[in-house]
């Protein structure tokens, strides 16, 4: 099968190509299943790979597809080649398995929509180019697949692009995300400086002819990138505004795949991070203040997507932390859980807003448990799962990064810890106010007069009685509910399948290694398990009986830390004032006098020659025989002094 390797992004190039070509003729469902299928396929021949690859030895496990040369142009030869290791291939099987749930769970969500085909459309894109980002052999390839995401991404968010706050939620993505690409572009630009080539293998092979200066200067540029495509400090509030798009969308993009890509890109280089301890260091800590910083606003969010929004910037926090800590095992396996149950919880939500005809006020809803039992069973095991109570897969996971974080920086564990403390807290709070208390929803206004999302949608007076999701939708949260469980078993080091064992050929000598005794291990397991069941034990307390607490909810959470209004002070307005400066002086005297004075010069210019244009032959003449004698008076002058 690693012959085959191609067809993983092939398979969904076809189905975007078919959605482009038959869409509109396929209709509502045909063209969702017949997009399913070809990332069902993908999802196939990526578990065959993984196989093949499994019979290759572990310090040599990887092999590499070359298709074709791209730019032979002297020193710089791209070619399009696949890299299939144990790092790609994870990445590549959990894209493609959850993106088949999430298309499936897309054809009961989206049933009924004017643009339905094209939905796909974007889905297929989306997947295809996810997986040339992972799978790509070099820099280039990689930025290829990473800048295919952002415009799906921009697509998928403004999806419903009539409604203003979608259109503009889209297009700040978009610009959030090219502020990044700067760095990752700059560090392709430095890497080929230094080693003359983009290929990963010859890149590693020569960390010494980059320099611990260079390799600092390239992985913070990376750094740059990641923040823009994973949402870190301090490009990460356009992550919020994203949940405009439809919630399949928040799932697919914005939990399980797009924004781990930074995760990704940063693991991938860890050569470079192992070489340069300040890099290392400042990634951790941009994950650890982003890890706080979103788990403070998400307990006081009143949208039940922006909840789970803020929650994955703040668990993609954990993730960088683990990467600058050295903990690039701990990174991927939290990326791994976290797809899991982050992919059930956003579909999950997504189940409540099917249900509620399109309500997302947290304050509208209560005692859904009654009417969505499917929903409410399979949302409960996310739920614990992120609060990380064990034994479910994110007490593994989240223990995972903050053993290491402990053995590496103990100062970043204390902000690791008092996070996890909050994100057992506001999940909890989330999954009280929706599946618990009183029938909110029933009433004809909203409870509260003010809301922190204006333009989010909500359901018009009273809300039907809410009801359960169709089977293709539950069937996606089952399965998703089953890996969120078990999914901490891949923490079993003894385990022939235990992520350490198969991802270990990667990293190697670059990991970080604690050595943390056993006494110590099982001291922060007991620590970690007793603050996510204390987060959890506090909110159920507070918000299972009552929706309205005012003292917990403050304006500056519910505002986001006035990040967007920071922006908007420091960027926005000047922006504006510069534009309409430039419009009133700029674009009037400068750009338009300039291109107005020239044609009035040329035309001076040509009215005062017209006046040499007589029309009579004895000026013509006498110009003529002027010229003569002064030329005639040159050579003899040059003659007499010569």
């Amino acid at each position: 099968m690693l012959s085959l390797t191609f067809l993983i992004i092939l398979l969904p190039l076809v189905g975007f190509a078919i959605q482009v070509l038959f869409g509109r003729r396929m209709g509502d469902p045909v063209a969702g299943i017949v997009a399913t299928c070809f990332i069902g396929g993908s999802f196939v021949v990526g578990v065959g790979t993984f196989f093949d690859l499994l019979t290759i030895h572990a310090p040599v496990r990887t092999f590499t597809q070359n298709l074709w040369t791209w730019i032979p142009v002297g020193s710089l030869q791209v070619h399009v080649r696949l890299l299939v290791d144990p790092l790609s291939m994870t990445m590549v099987l959990f894209v493609t398995g959850v993106s088949m749930l999430i298309h499936l769970y897309s054809i009961g969500y989206m049933r009924g929509d004017r643009d339905f085909p094209k939905f796909f459309l974007y889905l297929n894109l989306f997947v295809a180019s996810m997986l040339i980002l992972v799978l790509g052999s070099n820099m280039l390839i990689t930025f290829v697949g990473w800048e295919g995401v952002g415009a799906c991404s921009y697509w998928l968010v403004s999806f419903w692009f009539t409604r203003d706050s979608a259109a503009s939620a889209g297009k700040k993505a978009f610009l959030y995300n090219r502020i990044g690409d700067v760095g990752f572009l700059l560090a392709i630009f430095l890497v080929f400086e230094r080693v003359h080539s983009l290929e990963y293998s010859t890149i590693f092979a020569h960390v010494d002819r980059i320099g611990a200066a260079n390799s600092t200067a390239v992985c913070l540029l990376l750094l740059l990138a990641v923040t823009g495509k994973s949402a870190q400090i301090p490009l990460f509030p356009w992550l919020a505004d994203a949940m405009e798009g439809p919630t399949p969308v928040s799932a697919l993009i914005h939990a399980a795949t797009m924004v781990t890509a930074g995760v990704y890109l940063l693991s991938r280089f860890s050569p470079l991070l192992h070489a340069s301890g300040a890099a290392s260091l400042t990634i951790a800590c941009v994950g650890a203040a982003t890890a706080f910083v979103g788990a403070t606003i998400a307990c006081a969010q009143q949208d039940i997507k922006k909840v789970l929004a803020y929650s994955t910037i703040s668990q993609l926090g954990y993730m960088v932390l683990a990467v600058g800590s050295g903990a690039y095992e701990a990174a991927i396996f939290l990326m791994l859980a976290h797809a899991f149950y982050k992919g059930l919880l956003f579909l999950g939500a997504g189940s409540v807003i099917h249900g509620l005809h399109d309500e997302q006020d947290l304050k509208r809803m209560g005692n859904l448990r009654r009417y969505m039992p499917i929903t409410f069973i399979t949302f409960a095991v996310a739920w614990l799962s992120l609060a990380a109570v064990p034994p479910l897969s994110g007490f593994w996971a989240k223990s995972d990064v903050l053993d290491n974080t402990w053995a590496a920086h103990p100062a970043l564990w204390v902000v690791g810890i008092v996070t996890a403390g909050l994100t057992a807290y506001y999940i909890s709070r989330l999954t009280g106010l929706a599946f618990f208390g009183s029938d909110r929803w029933s009433d004809e206004v909203p409870v509260d007069a003010v809301t922190d999302m204006p333009d989010a949608h909500h359901a018009d007076g009273a809300i039907p009685e809410p009801h359960e999701s169709p089977r293709v939708m539950t069937l996606p949260l089952w399965i998703l509910a089953v890996l969120a469980a078990f999914a901490g078993l891949l923490a079993l080091s003894d385990n022939h399948f235990s992520l350490a064992n198969w991802i270990d050929p990667v990293f190697g000598s670059n990991l970080y290694q604690g050595h943390l005794s056993l006494s110590t291990q099982w001291t922060l397991g007991v620590v970690d398990s007793l603050v996510a069941v204390t987060g959890v034990a506090v909110a159920v307390a507070l918000w299972t009986k009552k929706a309205q607490r005012p003292l917990l909810e403050g304006q500056f959470l519910r505002d986001s830390w006035k990040i967007n209004q920071l922006y908007d002070a420091v960027f926005g307005r000047p922006s504006q004032r510069l534009a309409a400066l430039s419009a009133r002086f700029v674009e009037p005297k400068v750009i338009d006098g300039g291109v107005n004075g020239l044609a009035t010069l040329v035309k001076r210019t040509g009215s005062t020659l017209r006046r040499t244009q007589t029309g009579y032959v004895r000026n013509y003449a006498l110009a003529i025989v002027l010229g003569a004698m002064l030329v005639l008076a040159f050579m003899l002058t040059r003659m007499w002094w010569g």
